[in-house]
Protein backbone atom coordinates (compact mmCIF):
# COMPACT_ATOMS: atom_id res chain seq x y z
CA UNK A 1 0.00 0.00 0.00
CA UNK A 2 3.23 1.93 0.16
CA UNK A 3 5.33 3.85 -2.58
CA UNK A 4 8.41 5.15 -2.02
CA UNK A 5 8.07 7.96 -4.49
CA UNK A 6 7.29 10.97 -2.54
CA UNK A 7 7.15 13.59 -5.71
CA UNK A 8 5.08 10.83 -8.20
CA UNK A 9 2.67 10.33 -4.91
CA UNK A 10 2.16 14.07 -5.15
CA UNK A 11 1.71 14.55 -8.94
CA UNK A 12 -0.21 10.99 -9.26
CA UNK A 13 -3.20 12.38 -6.57
CA UNK A 14 -3.58 15.59 -7.51
CA UNK A 15 -2.58 16.27 -10.53
CA UNK A 16 0.25 19.02 -11.74
CA UNK A 17 1.15 21.69 -9.45
CA UNK A 18 -0.96 24.66 -8.81
CA UNK A 19 0.72 27.93 -9.36
CA UNK A 20 1.25 30.37 -6.70
CA UNK A 21 -1.25 32.82 -8.05
CA UNK A 22 -4.15 29.50 -7.32
CA UNK A 23 -3.90 29.29 -3.99
CA UNK A 24 -2.32 32.85 -3.58
CA UNK A 25 -3.67 33.53 0.20
CA UNK A 26 -2.55 30.00 1.06
CA UNK A 27 0.16 30.32 3.38
CA UNK A 28 0.37 27.93 5.60
CA UNK A 29 3.62 26.42 7.43
CA UNK A 30 4.67 23.86 10.32
CA UNK A 31 7.22 24.74 12.97
CA UNK A 32 8.25 21.19 13.82
CA UNK A 33 10.04 20.72 17.37
CA UNK A 34 11.79 17.35 17.80
CA UNK A 35 13.09 17.59 20.92
CA UNK A 36 10.66 15.75 22.73
CA UNK A 37 11.63 13.10 20.05
CA UNK A 38 15.24 13.15 20.40
CA UNK A 39 15.16 13.33 24.23
CA UNK A 40 13.05 10.26 24.82
CA UNK A 41 15.49 8.80 21.92
CA UNK A 42 18.09 9.25 23.98
CA UNK A 43 16.75 7.83 27.45
CA UNK A 44 15.55 4.79 25.25
CA UNK A 45 18.88 3.77 24.34
CA UNK A 46 20.24 4.92 27.71
CA UNK A 47 22.47 7.27 26.25
CA UNK A 48 21.16 10.24 28.52
CA UNK A 49 18.37 11.97 30.04
CA UNK A 50 16.82 12.55 32.89
CA UNK A 51 12.79 11.50 33.07
CA UNK A 52 11.31 14.59 35.02
CA UNK A 53 13.58 16.86 32.08
CA UNK A 54 12.05 15.00 29.56
CA UNK A 55 8.65 14.87 30.53
CA UNK A 56 8.15 18.80 31.20
CA UNK A 57 8.77 19.45 27.48
CA UNK A 58 5.77 20.73 25.69
CA UNK A 59 6.22 17.82 23.16
CA UNK A 60 6.01 15.11 26.16
CA UNK A 61 3.27 17.52 27.70
CA UNK A 62 1.17 17.39 24.69
CA UNK A 63 1.63 13.44 24.09
CA UNK A 64 0.37 12.79 28.04
CA UNK A 65 -2.78 15.47 27.59
CA UNK A 66 -4.19 12.98 24.47
CA UNK A 67 -3.21 9.95 26.25
CA UNK A 68 -5.23 11.22 29.37
CA UNK A 69 -7.96 12.18 27.27
CA UNK A 70 -8.24 8.70 25.10
CA UNK A 71 -7.60 6.67 27.88
CA UNK A 72 -10.04 8.01 30.00
CA UNK A 73 -8.15 7.84 32.81
CA UNK A 74 -6.55 10.39 34.99
CA UNK A 75 -2.67 10.82 34.17
CA UNK A 76 -0.64 13.39 35.12
CA UNK A 77 3.43 14.40 35.15
CA UNK A 78 4.33 12.11 37.90
CA UNK A 79 2.64 9.17 35.92
CA UNK A 80 4.59 10.21 32.98
CA UNK A 81 7.91 10.35 34.65
CA UNK A 82 7.35 7.30 36.33
CA UNK A 83 7.23 5.68 32.75
CA UNK A 84 10.13 7.25 31.36
CA UNK A 85 11.94 5.79 34.34
CA UNK A 86 10.82 2.57 34.04
CA UNK A 87 11.34 2.62 29.84
CA UNK A 88 15.32 4.14 30.44
CA UNK A 89 16.00 1.30 33.19
CA UNK A 90 13.80 -1.18 31.01
CA UNK A 91 11.90 -2.03 33.74
CA UNK A 92 8.47 -2.48 33.58
CA UNK A 93 5.13 -0.01 34.26
CA UNK A 94 2.02 -1.42 34.81
CA UNK A 95 -0.21 -0.85 32.67
CA UNK A 96 2.27 1.45 30.12
CA UNK A 97 -0.42 4.00 29.18
CA UNK A 98 2.01 5.36 26.79
CA UNK A 99 3.42 2.26 25.08
CA UNK A 100 7.09 2.82 25.93
CA UNK A 101 7.82 -0.52 26.35
CA UNK A 102 7.65 -1.34 22.66
CA UNK A 103 8.95 1.75 21.67
CA UNK A 104 12.05 1.36 23.50
CA UNK A 105 12.38 -2.22 21.93
CA UNK A 106 12.46 -0.25 18.23
CA UNK A 107 14.25 2.61 19.14
CA UNK A 108 16.54 2.18 16.15
CA UNK A 109 14.22 2.81 14.12
CA UNK A 110 12.64 5.61 15.46
CA UNK A 111 15.63 7.15 15.29
CA UNK A 112 16.33 6.42 11.57
CA UNK A 113 12.79 8.11 10.78
CA UNK A 114 13.38 11.07 12.66
CA UNK A 115 16.40 11.20 11.00
CA UNK A 116 14.78 10.57 7.33
CA UNK A 117 11.87 13.29 8.50
CA UNK A 118 14.95 15.86 8.90
CA UNK A 119 16.98 14.87 5.79
CA UNK A 120 13.57 14.94 3.04
CA UNK A 121 12.03 18.28 4.32
CA UNK A 122 8.87 16.71 6.13
CA UNK A 123 7.07 19.85 6.88
CA UNK A 124 7.19 21.13 3.03
CA UNK A 125 5.76 18.38 1.43
CA UNK A 126 3.42 18.01 4.25
CA UNK A 127 1.95 21.33 3.57
CA UNK A 128 2.11 20.82 -0.28
CA UNK A 129 0.06 18.20 -0.63
CA UNK A 130 -2.83 19.65 1.34
CA UNK A 131 -3.01 22.53 -0.07
CA UNK A 132 -4.52 21.63 -3.29
CA UNK A 133 -8.27 20.08 -1.53
CA UNK A 134 -8.69 24.16 -0.56
CA UNK A 135 -10.45 26.29 -2.73
CA UNK A 136 -8.40 28.58 -5.01
CA UNK A 137 -9.52 31.67 -2.96
CA UNK A 138 -9.72 29.90 0.27
CA UNK A 139 -7.69 32.41 3.35
CA UNK A 140 -5.38 30.26 5.24
CA UNK A 141 -2.75 32.27 6.64
CA UNK A 142 -0.94 30.11 9.91
CA UNK A 143 2.26 29.10 11.50
CA UNK A 144 1.01 25.92 13.07
CA UNK A 145 3.54 24.34 15.67
CA UNK A 146 3.85 20.09 15.06
CA UNK A 147 5.17 18.39 17.88
CA UNK A 148 7.53 15.37 16.98
CA UNK A 149 7.18 12.67 19.89
CA UNK A 150 8.11 8.92 20.48
CA UNK A 151 5.21 7.22 22.82
CA UNK A 152 1.76 7.54 23.60
CA UNK A 153 -1.89 6.09 23.27
CA UNK A 154 -1.78 2.80 21.48
CA UNK A 155 -4.83 4.13 18.83
CA UNK A 156 -3.51 6.93 18.21
CA UNK A 157 -0.07 8.04 15.92
CA UNK A 158 -1.15 11.68 14.79
CA UNK A 159 -3.74 14.58 16.58
CA UNK A 160 -4.87 17.73 16.52
CA UNK A 161 -5.70 19.52 19.20
CA UNK A 162 -6.68 23.08 20.72
CA UNK A 163 -4.71 24.33 23.45
CA UNK A 164 -4.02 27.25 25.97
CA UNK A 165 -0.42 27.13 27.79
CA UNK A 166 0.33 27.12 31.01
CA UNK A 167 4.09 27.87 31.04
CA UNK A 168 4.48 24.51 29.41
CA UNK A 169 1.93 22.82 30.35
CA UNK A 170 -1.01 22.64 27.76
CA UNK A 171 -4.79 22.69 28.79
CA UNK A 172 -7.67 21.44 26.33
CA UNK A 173 -9.66 24.57 24.20
CA UNK A 174 -12.58 25.00 22.44
CA UNK A 175 -13.50 24.31 18.72
CA UNK A 176 -12.43 28.42 17.91
CA UNK A 177 -10.41 29.00 21.00
CA UNK A 178 -6.42 28.35 21.81
CA UNK A 179 -3.61 27.83 19.84
CA UNK A 180 -4.05 24.33 17.22
CA UNK A 181 -1.14 22.34 17.57
CA UNK A 182 -0.09 18.90 15.95
CA UNK A 183 1.50 15.52 18.00
CA UNK A 184 3.27 12.90 15.54
CA UNK A 185 4.14 9.81 17.62
CA UNK A 186 6.93 8.19 15.60
CA UNK A 187 6.85 4.99 18.00
CA UNK A 188 3.72 4.13 15.80
CA UNK A 189 4.87 5.62 12.66
CA UNK A 190 7.50 2.63 12.60
CA UNK A 191 4.78 0.36 12.11
CA UNK A 192 3.51 1.49 8.57
CA UNK A 193 6.26 -0.54 6.81
CA UNK A 194 9.48 -2.73 6.98
CA UNK A 195 11.88 -0.32 5.58
CA UNK A 196 12.45 3.62 6.19
CA UNK A 197 10.73 4.82 3.03
CA UNK A 198 7.50 3.41 3.44
CA UNK A 199 7.55 4.40 7.16
CA UNK A 200 8.03 7.89 5.53
CA UNK A 201 5.49 7.70 3.18
CA UNK A 202 3.10 6.28 5.38
CA UNK A 203 3.58 9.48 8.24
CA UNK A 204 3.65 11.73 5.16
CA UNK A 205 -0.04 10.39 4.63
CA UNK A 206 -1.13 10.20 7.99
CA UNK A 207 0.43 13.83 8.87
CA UNK A 208 -1.20 15.33 5.52
CA UNK A 209 -4.35 14.19 7.52
CA UNK A 210 -3.54 15.84 10.90
CA UNK A 211 -2.60 18.88 8.70
CA UNK A 212 -5.61 19.01 6.53
CA UNK A 213 -7.77 19.36 10.10
CA UNK A 214 -5.64 22.24 11.12
CA UNK A 215 -6.03 24.23 7.72
CA UNK A 216 -9.33 23.86 7.95
CA UNK A 217 -9.83 24.94 11.30
CA UNK A 218 -8.37 28.14 10.37
CA UNK A 219 -10.31 28.11 6.92
CA UNK A 220 -12.99 28.27 8.82
CA UNK A 221 -12.08 30.96 11.07
CA UNK A 222 -11.93 32.73 8.29
CA UNK A 223 -15.08 32.10 6.56
CA UNK A 224 -18.11 34.29 7.02
CA UNK A 225 -20.29 30.79 6.06
CA UNK A 226 -18.69 29.11 8.65
CA UNK A 227 -18.79 31.54 11.59
CA UNK A 228 -22.76 31.94 10.53
CA UNK A 229 -22.57 27.77 10.72
CA UNK A 230 -21.17 27.76 14.13
CA UNK A 231 -23.51 30.86 15.58
CA UNK A 232 -26.31 28.80 14.57
CA UNK A 233 -25.79 26.44 17.34
CA UNK A 234 -25.51 23.30 15.38
CA UNK A 235 -28.17 20.17 17.20
CA UNK A 236 -26.07 16.89 17.57
CA UNK A 237 -26.99 15.35 14.04
CA UNK A 238 -25.13 18.63 12.56
CA UNK A 239 -21.72 17.76 14.69
CA UNK A 240 -21.75 14.28 13.73
CA UNK A 241 -22.40 15.66 10.02
CA UNK A 242 -19.76 18.07 10.44
CA UNK A 243 -16.95 16.05 12.24
CA UNK A 244 -17.61 12.97 9.67
CA UNK A 245 -17.31 16.06 6.31
CA UNK A 246 -14.20 17.15 7.89
CA UNK A 247 -12.40 13.50 9.13
CA UNK A 248 -13.50 12.12 5.85
CA UNK A 249 -12.16 14.18 3.67
CA UNK A 250 -8.78 13.93 6.03
CA UNK A 251 -9.26 9.72 5.36
CA UNK A 252 -9.59 10.31 1.63
CA UNK A 253 -6.14 12.05 1.49
CA UNK A 254 -4.50 9.37 3.53
CA UNK A 255 -6.04 7.25 1.49
CA UNK A 256 -5.04 8.72 -2.09
CA UNK A 257 -1.52 8.84 -0.53
CA UNK A 258 -1.54 5.24 0.44
CA UNK A 259 -2.95 3.58 -2.58
CA UNK A 260 -4.10 5.93 -4.84
CA UNK A 261 -8.17 5.89 -3.66
CA UNK A 262 -8.29 2.21 -3.68
CA UNK A 263 -10.21 0.54 -1.33
CA UNK A 264 -8.72 -3.28 0.05
CA UNK A 265 -10.69 -5.99 -0.97
CA UNK A 266 -12.99 -5.67 1.76
CA UNK A 267 -13.28 -2.05 2.14
CA UNK A 268 -17.29 -2.21 0.27
CA UNK A 269 -18.75 -4.32 2.83
CA UNK A 270 -16.61 -2.51 5.76
CA UNK A 271 -17.92 0.61 4.27
CA UNK A 272 -21.89 -0.80 4.21
CA UNK A 273 -21.24 -1.66 7.69
CA UNK A 274 -19.79 1.67 8.79
CA UNK A 275 -22.96 3.41 7.10
CA UNK A 276 -25.17 1.01 9.06
CA UNK A 277 -23.77 2.38 12.38
CA UNK A 278 -23.71 6.23 11.29
CA UNK A 279 -27.48 5.91 10.07
CA UNK A 280 -28.23 4.09 13.43
CA UNK A 281 -26.42 7.28 15.40
CA UNK A 282 -28.49 9.81 13.76
CA UNK A 283 -31.67 8.11 14.05
CA UNK A 284 -30.52 8.21 17.51
CA UNK A 285 -29.08 11.78 17.75
CA UNK A 286 -32.60 12.99 16.08
CA UNK A 287 -34.62 11.28 18.72
CA UNK A 288 -36.21 13.90 21.25
CA UNK A 289 -34.95 11.64 24.08
CA UNK A 290 -31.37 11.36 23.70
CA UNK A 291 -29.58 12.88 26.25
CA UNK A 292 -26.25 15.81 26.00
CA UNK A 293 -24.10 12.65 27.42
CA UNK A 294 -24.99 10.19 25.06
CA UNK A 295 -25.37 12.62 22.19
CA UNK A 296 -21.35 13.41 23.00
CA UNK A 297 -20.80 9.86 23.33
CA UNK A 298 -21.92 9.02 19.89
CA UNK A 299 -19.92 11.84 17.95
CA UNK A 300 -17.05 11.03 19.96
CA UNK A 301 -17.10 7.37 19.23
CA UNK A 302 -17.82 7.93 15.59
CA UNK A 303 -13.98 8.76 15.36
CA UNK A 304 -12.55 6.71 18.17
CA UNK A 305 -13.08 3.25 17.96
CA UNK A 306 -10.33 2.06 15.34
CA UNK A 307 -10.20 2.81 11.77
CA UNK A 308 -12.91 0.78 10.26
CA UNK A 309 -14.76 1.07 13.10
CA UNK A 310 -14.96 4.91 12.87
CA UNK A 311 -18.27 4.75 11.27
CA UNK A 312 -18.27 8.70 10.94
CA UNK A 313 -14.75 9.20 9.28
CA UNK A 314 -15.52 6.14 7.14
CA UNK A 315 -18.68 7.21 6.10
CA UNK A 316 -17.21 10.93 5.23
CA UNK A 317 -14.22 8.93 3.56
CA UNK A 318 -16.84 6.90 1.02
CA UNK A 319 -18.39 10.73 0.45
CA UNK A 320 -16.04 11.99 -0.53
CA UNK A 321 -14.38 9.16 -2.21
CA UNK A 322 -17.55 9.12 -4.09
CA UNK A 323 -17.92 12.62 -4.91
CA UNK A 324 -14.16 13.02 -6.53
CA UNK A 325 -14.36 10.53 -8.40
CA UNK A 326 -17.32 10.27 -10.06
CA UNK A 327 -18.30 14.87 -10.17
CA UNK A 328 -14.17 15.53 -9.86
CA UNK A 329 -12.13 17.29 -7.75
CA UNK A 330 -13.54 20.67 -7.83
CA UNK A 331 -17.07 19.59 -6.97
CA UNK A 332 -14.93 17.92 -3.65
CA UNK A 333 -13.18 20.74 -2.70
CA UNK A 334 -16.10 23.01 -3.25
CA UNK A 335 -17.67 21.58 -0.22
CA UNK A 336 -15.32 22.97 1.89
CA UNK A 337 -16.94 26.39 1.27
CA UNK A 338 -20.58 25.30 1.29
CA UNK A 339 -20.25 23.15 4.44
CA UNK A 340 -21.84 19.75 5.87
CA UNK A 341 -25.10 19.00 4.27
CA UNK A 342 -23.96 20.47 1.38
CA UNK A 343 -21.46 17.34 1.46
CA UNK A 344 -24.09 14.74 1.95
CA UNK A 345 -26.46 16.21 -0.20
CA UNK A 346 -24.27 15.76 -2.72
CA UNK A 347 -23.64 12.17 -2.28
CA UNK A 348 -27.73 11.90 -2.17
CA UNK A 349 -27.31 13.27 -6.17
CA UNK A 350 -25.24 10.12 -6.50
CA UNK A 351 -26.75 7.32 -4.61
CA UNK A 352 -30.04 8.42 -7.45
CA UNK A 353 -27.57 7.79 -10.02
CA UNK A 354 -25.47 4.84 -8.43
CA UNK A 355 -28.36 2.71 -5.92
CA UNK A 356 -25.13 0.23 -5.48
CA UNK A 357 -23.13 2.68 -3.46
CA UNK A 358 -23.31 2.44 0.46
CA UNK A 359 -27.19 3.93 1.24
CA UNK A 360 -27.80 6.92 3.53
CA UNK A 361 -31.05 6.19 4.97
CA UNK A 362 -34.42 7.86 4.30
CA UNK A 363 -34.37 9.49 7.81
CA UNK A 364 -30.66 11.04 6.99
CA UNK A 365 -32.16 12.34 3.74
CA UNK A 366 -35.22 13.91 4.99
CA UNK A 367 -33.00 16.06 7.41
CA UNK A 368 -30.48 16.84 4.74
CA UNK A 369 -33.22 18.09 2.42
CA UNK A 370 -34.58 19.90 5.49
CA UNK A 371 -31.25 21.87 5.84
CA UNK A 372 -30.75 22.59 2.28
CA UNK A 373 -34.14 24.55 1.92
Amino acid sequence: MRTVLILMICIAAFGSPLSAQQHAQFALSLDLDYMAAEKTIELYEGLSGRPAEVAALRGSQLALAVTEMLARTPLVTADLERSLAAAKFNQSDGEDHFRMREARANVAAIRELLQELRRRNFGQRVVSTVEQLFPADARVNARIPLYVVAFGHQNIDAFVVRVTWEGDKPHPAGEQEGEQVIVVNLAKAVRYGSSVDERFVGLLGVVAHEVFHAAFGVYKQNSPEWRSYYASQPRPFDDLLDLAHNEGIAYYLSLIQQSQGRLPHDGLQRAQNAFGQFNDAAAELLSPRVSPGRASEIVRMSNTSGYWESYGSITGMIVARQIDQSLGRVALVETLRNGPAAFFSTYVRLMKRDPGIPQLSPLVQQELSRRSR
